[in-house]
């Protein structure tokens, strides 16, 4: 019997017998006709630090940490450059930037929304069948169903949700997900980039090869910025024979952060 270590064990342990059939279906052909998108993805790049370009810096507040402590250079994600902020959202990305990392909703370990779950350095798996598609994440054990015949309108959620509501079809043999509902406690990315609720977020999943996906989300928030605009990445399956999608249950790691002014012996800080 496989022994795992506290907090890793494989998430889909809780998916009924039914939707873990599906995913012992990775690369079998298609699924009622459409790509078979069963399978542990992750995207490999430094989006989750800054969705734009970004230079390799230093977070003088962790100095004693040395290298560790440095953000890696990057490509952005973003389409045409630079996000098209309006004036008084982007004053607030610089408020949310230089509060961080507590300002972060990843490091009090708040689900991460969408579109930032796809591209934590954490993996996620798509469990597919014959209805709706289930993405369950690694980080803070996030989930959330694709909906082909629950579709639903805005009016129809009853409120914000921190991983959104998602409607799912198919275009060609492209998944389209339209995500609505979304909490604005979310954020992009570390670096304070931030959406209002009235966030309609369409993504689209397509497989390159039995290994390579496109993903692309289309972000359109008049509130936040002055015109729609797309991020695009490719995603890569995890193939290892052995390859299981392990919990990260992160409260533990958070409760020092949120609460410990309030405990009896808070603990230390990183000396200035």
């Amino acid at each position: 019997m496989r022994r795992w270590p506290c907090g890793a064990r494989p998430i889909l342990a809780f998916i009924g017998l039914s939707a873990l059939a599906s995913v012992q279906a990775v690369g079998q052909g298609r699924i009622n006709g459409h790509p078979n998108l069963n399978g542990i993805w992750q995207a490999l790049n430094t989006a989750y630090w800054n969705i734009e370009d970004h230079s390799a810096q230093a977070l003088p507040e962790f100095w004693p940490l040395g290298s560790l402590a440095a953000i890696p250079a990057g490509l952005g994600i973003v389409r045409g450059g630079a996000l098209p902020y309006r004036p008084e959202a982007l004053v607030e990305r610089d408020a949310n930037r230089a509060g961080w990392p507590k300002t972060d909703p990843e490091a009090a370990c708040y689900l991460p929304g969408i579109p930032r779950a796809n591209y934590l350095p954490h993996p996620f798996q798509i469990v597919q069948g014959d209805g709706d598609i289930l993405f369950a994440y690694s980080f803070a054990s996030a989930n959330r169903v694709v909906h082909f015949e629950d579709i639903r309108t805005l009016d129809e959620v009853p409120v914000d949700q921190w991983m959104g509501w998602s409607n799912g079809s198919w275009d060609g043999d492209t998944l389209v997900v339209e995500v609505i509902a979304n909490d604005d406690r979310t954020w992009f990315d570390r670096a304070g980039n931030h959406h209002s609720n009235t966030m309609t977020v369409t993504e689209r999943f397509s497989l390159i090869d039995a290994n390579h996906m496109q993903y692309e989300a289309t972000i359109d928030d008049s509130s936040t910025f002055t015109r729609p605009w797309t991020m695009s990445m490719p995603l890569y399956r995890r193939v290892e024979a052995d390859a299981e999608l392990l919990e990260f249950k992160c409260v533990e790691f958070s409760e020092n952060l949120l609460y410990g002014e309030f405990l009896l012996n808070p603990p230390q800080s990183i000396p200035q």
